[in-house]
């Protein structure tokens, strides 16, 4: 069952009506100050994950080859040029492009979204997803001041992907080992770090070039554990 993604969905669709309504009422001072605690909610999250990893070399391999994999294929691009494409159904206003299209990268394909989704589906733990249903809520709202109940439509699309993220991790689920999903889990939280880094401004992490890490630690952690453990 797809409590996690269900939830993370309705919670931006909720978010979203919920600040166009209240707007006016969610002071500058409040939204700055949320801003820095849903960054050190999502730093938390990821150092929570990071203690489940198995392998470090897999993993810090993962994480190199991946962000260098998504940069030569410019998957950040690729990822705004896809949510244009969206934000081109659901709202054609030129001026709030940029912003909506920010929001539904957010939304829709960050690192913490489908590795919480992937986690759900192969190990039956959505903690994550409902933790970033908690923090898309409030993040809705303060989109919502601005673009208006179009905010709460973007958990349209975002439901569908990460319903197929779900999916196809819950049919492979059953053939992975159990140390390879505390690699993943590792590799993953070493993104939401980053996305905390971001969200409080201290760092800017190229998350979305990052993604790649979180196919390529399936291999590396497989490979590390069948040749190189044995020999060590």
């Amino acid at each position: 069952m797809p409590i996690g993604v269900m939830a993370d969905a309705l919670s931006v669709a909720l978010g979203g009506l919920t600040g166009a309504v209240c707007c006016k009422r969610i002071s500058e001072e409040m939204k700055e100050k949320l801003t820095l605690i849903f960054g050190l909610c999502s730093m938390g999250i990821g150092i929570s994950s990071i203690v489940c990893m198995k392998n470090l070399p897999a993993v810090v391999l993962a994480m190199v080859a991946g962000t260098a994999l998504g940069v030569v294929l410019r998957i950040g691009r690729k990822i705004e040029w896809a949510c244009g494409g969206m934000q081109k159904m659901l709202n054609p206003n030129a001026e709030e492009n940029g912003l909506l299209v920010t929001a539904m990268v957010l939304f829709c394909a960050s690192g913490t979204g489908i590795y919480g989704a992937v986690v759900s589906g192969v190990s039956g733990d959505h903690a994550i997803l409902l933790s970033k249903a908690i923090l898309d809520f409030c993040t809705a709202m303060i989109f919502a001041c601005t673009l208006g109940r179009i905010t709460a439509m973007i958990a349209a699309p975002q439901f569908v992907i990460l319903m197929a993220v779900f999916m196809t991790a819950k049919g492979l689920g059953m053939a992975i080992d159990e140390r390879v999903v505390g690699d993943f889990k590792a590799c993953g939280g070493m993104i939401m770090l980053a996305t905390g880094l971001r969200i409080a401004k201290i760092r800017d992490f190229p998350l979305a070039d990052m993604l790649p890490a979180l196919v390529l630690i399936w291999l590396f952690s497989g490979v590390w554990m069948t040749w190189v453990v044995p020999i060590l």
